[in-house]
């Protein structure tokens, strides 16, 4: 995990947050009552960003003692505790949201990621993420990927080059994109392109693209078109694949397999936060 980046998610999310202050919390408790809280999983899955726990507190009082029950990329079961926080209460409590917020999150990443990845069933095949992400947290949830057992596509747009159907479209045809592309970059920097269909295949083939990317193909379209690319060149599988249908794709042939909503709308994990 990023530790400068997560300072300043943290930063930005406490500020939105907390505002001037926590009117309620703020009346009712002194600033020297000091409370423990403990979070603990509502259900089973895998944990990603417990960092955020630690993080958090300090920023909000160096004083906070935090206890961590688990680490990231470890499962969790339904009652176990996770963290233990020992703070004043009005720290406690101004704290609860934003953690929960994102440990939710990145946890439910991750634990669909390890999901995904067990019901395909598949060790020749990578599960990795997109650039589906959530605005400003997209190096915490490609780190959460990652404790699902998943690996990262682009992170930016300056990491590699990715042609697709807008750019084929503007360029004329992939041979021409590719060209164009081959005489900017350097030799460094990969170049896929995504198909949707056979002669797209067949064009990206011949302007020897390194990665291909099949969008929006069913198991048995996968097979057939992978017999018309050579084995140097990686193979990716994209669109319209959902933890009901992945085990489909076990032994396409593809290399990696990338799903846009383990970032954009997977569901959070349920932990909960109680004062003891």
């Amino acid at each position: 995990m990023n530790h400068l980046e997560l300072k300043e998610i943290l930063t930005n999310a406490f500020r939105e947050d907390i505002g001037l202050g926590d009117l309620t919390s703020d009346s009712i408790f002194p600033k020297n009552q000091l409370g423990k809280g403990v979070y603990t999983a509502k259900a089973d899955g895998v944990l990603a960003g417990l960092e955020v726990i630690a993080a958090g507190y300090q920023m909000l009082d160096e004083s906070a003692r935090i206890s961590l029950h688990k680490n990231d990329g470890m499962p969790v079961k339904e009652g176990e505790k996770i963290a233990e926080v020992e703070a004043p209460v009005q720290v406690l409590l101004k704290g609860e949201r934003v953690i929960l917020n994102l440990i939710q999150h990145l946890s439910g990443i991750a634990s669909s990621t390890r999901q995904v990845i067990e019901l395909l069933g598949d060790p020749n095949i990578t599960i990795t993420d997109t650039r589906k992400t959530l605005p400003g947290l997209r190096s915490l949830q490609k780190y959460a990927v990652r404790c699902g057992g998943g690996k990262n596509h682009r992170f930016r747009l300056d990491d590699g080059v990715m042609i697709k159907d807008n750019h084929i479209k503007a360029a004329g045809n992939i041979k021409s994109a590719v060209e164009l592309v081959r005489a900017r970059v350097g030799h460094m920097v990969k170049i896929e392109v995504e198909t949707e269909n056979k002669k797209q295949v067949l064009e990206a083939v011949k302007a020897k693209a390194d990665v291909i990317m099949l969008d929006n193909r069913s198991p048995e379209e996968v097979k057939e078109l992978m017999q018309l690319i050579p084995d140097e060149i990686v193979v990716e599988v994209s669109g319209g694949i959902t933890p009901e249908n992945i085990a489909g794709y076990k032994d396409c042939g593809a290399d990696v397999i990338s799903l846009g909503w383990l970032t954009h709308s997977v569901k959070a994990l349920d932990i909960s936060f109680n004062l003891e």
